[in-house]
């Protein structure tokens, strides 16, 4: 489970009433494009799930509860990370998803 595998979700948990879907990001920022390309891919894949309904299907506890998307980053974003997650953030609060991050 991490961030370059698409076809899982990472961790699934309820948080204050949520459905809290969690990706596990190990990369560092060096290649900044490459890791963010990944991390886009990801967030995509989970968004897919989310909007055709596997995630109610697989976890029926969620149907009709807020969701977020949640990175645990292993090292802090550079600036170019920084910038490309408060887009995610933006984007994703504009669709009516929460979006948060934090390194571990």
């Amino acid at each position: 489970m991490s961030v370059d595998n698409y076809q899982v979700i990472d961790f699934i948990s309820e948080k204050d009433g949520r459905i809290v879907l969690t990706i596990s990001d190990h990369l560092e920022w060096d290649d900044k494009y490459e890791h963010i390309y990944l991390l886009q891919e990801k967030i995509n894949a989970y968004l897919t799930a989310i909007e055709t309904g596997q995630i109610e299907k697989k976890y029926p506890s969620s149907k009709g509860r807020q969701i977020a998307i949640s990175v645990a980053l292993k090292y802090k974003p550079n600036d170019t990370g920084m910038s490309f997650l408060s887009r995610v953030n933006d984007f994703l609060l504009n669709d009516g998803y929460e979006f948060e991050y934090y390194t571990l």
